[in-house]
């Protein structure tokens, strides 16, 4: 049994990226204090997850620990494992890329300590750690042995992708923290993300576009159709972009359309009702492209999951092979439009 010292590190001490607001209540929320009186209650109650948000660090470790202190009970989901629920994610960078090496699945209850990997070659190298999708934390830290050595890395400064989405975004059912899209695409791009996911509520909400407004984004995805029906698209769609142009005028702004529901294809009412919603995004960007707004751009949503109806678990929410496919497709769109 490995009995070596371990050295422990807070990340708070050096700072996450992906919180786009330093005046928050508690250090892992992701709205800040203020937004309690003004967004719905779901909406706060939601923000207080650590979804989306990472750390850096080098190590020339051979394991790289973890220790972190969870605020619920509730570990999981039915269809949500425990390890991407509440437990971390672990990646190494390599030839410049970001690779996965291990993640704490290791969670029986609301204080887990685990080996996040370990037997790597003890070489320096360069980790980013992602933080629960939706269990909120207390406090984590990162742990090397006796001999080895940990240097905290800053969260980079640079603008972000700002990702305001429903429970996909959320990462439902992610497998592991790092798995949802946003984070992918974070990757791929190598730019910062502020995820605004929030399951079931993420529906345009004006009050929200007003907090977006104060982040200095490099790019905003709206990705709230799986929330809406053609009803409310036609309410608030406008009036939310019209809100978030007011403050940034010329930011990149990319909506995406709903994904079908993967057993659409055999449920005619279901599929009529994705596509009223995409008829009625489409009006609303057509709009507004054709008064003048050319950072306005579209993301279809038929091919969000594939089309051999096999990337989720439950018809809605993507498994990590929806969460792939929509970053695949989503990253073209994105790429050349991120500065």
């Amino acid at each position: 049994m490995n009995k070596k010292k371990i050295s422990w590190f807070d990340i708070s001490s050096w700072g996450i990226e992906g919180k786009g607001w330093d005046d928050t209540q508690r250090y892992y929320d992701r709205l800040p204090f203020r937004a309690r009186r003004s967004i719905p209650q779901a909406v706060w109650d939601l923000s207080r997850s650590a979804t989306g948000m990472c750390a850096f660090f080098e190590s020339n470790a051979s394991r790289i620990h973890a220790r972190w202190r969870l605020r619920t009970p509730q570990l999981g989901e039915p269809n949500f494992s425990v390890a991407g629920f509440s437990g971390l994610d672990l990646y190494a960078r390599d030839k410049g890329a970001w690779r996965w090496c291990g993640a704490g699945h290791g969670v029986h209850d609301q204080k887990p300590r685990q080996a996040l990997v370990e037997g790597i070659v003890p070489t320096a190298r360069q980790f980013l750690v992602y933080l629960p999708l939706r269990n909120p934390v207390v406090k984590v830290e990162i742990g090397v042995e006796q001999g080895s050595w940990l240097k905290p890395v800053a969260p980079r400064k640079e603008r972000p992708m700002v990702y305001y989405g429903t429970s996909i975004a959320h990462g439902a059912y992610a497998s592991h923290a790092g798995m949802v899209h946003s984070s992918i695409l974070g990757r791929w791009l190598n730019k910062p993300v502020i995820n605004l996911g929030f399951s079931g509520v993420a529906r345009m909400d004006v009050e929200m576009a007003e907090l977006m407004n104060e982040l200095n984004a490099a790019i905003y995805v709206i990705d709230t159709l799986p929330n809406m029906d053609p009803a409310l698209i036609k309410e608030r769609a406008e009036p939310f972009l019209h809100k978030i142009r007011e403050a940034h005028p010329t930011t990149p702004l990319v909506l995406v359309e709903d994904r079908p529901h993967t057993n659409a294809w055999i449920k005619p009412d279901l599929m009529k009702f994705h596509e009223e919603n995409w008829r009625e995004l489409s009006r609303v960007f057509s709009k507004l492209r054709k008064a003048g707004d050319r950072n306005l751009h579209y993301v279809k949503g038929r091919s969000l999951f594939g089309d051999d109806n096999e990337a989720s678990l439950d018809a809605s929410h993507p498994g990590d092979l929806g969460f792939m496919r929509m970053a695949e497709h989503l990253y073209p769109a994105l790429k050349g439009l991120v500065s």
